[in-house]
């Protein structure tokens, strides 16, 4: 298990320091407040990378159409000059 590059034993030692610092009632409370703030921050993340392949998709939409257009418009012009 390495998360952030943190063992096992390295997040063993993190949570004992962790209670002692700040005792046995407090720690869940922390647990808590950091597993919303993460989950909020997943939130987010999956919220801007929704945003940014619907914005992706419209670019995309509109240069294939505008690739579609082009081709029409100067085969138009040639024929009449021939």
């Amino acid at each position: 298990m390495n998360v952030f590059g943190i063992g096992l034993p390295e997040m063993a030692l993190i949570m004992i320091v962790a209670l002692l610092i700040f005792g046995p009632k407090k720690l869940p409370e922390i647990g808590r407040s950091m597993g919303k703030a993460i989950r909020g921050f997943q939130d987010a993340s999956k919220e801007f990378q929704n945003e940014f392949q619907k914005e992706a998709a419209q670019i995309e939409a509109a240069v294939k159409t505008t690739a579609e257009l082009e081709p029409k418009q100067l085969e138009a012009p040639q024929k009449e000059e021939v």
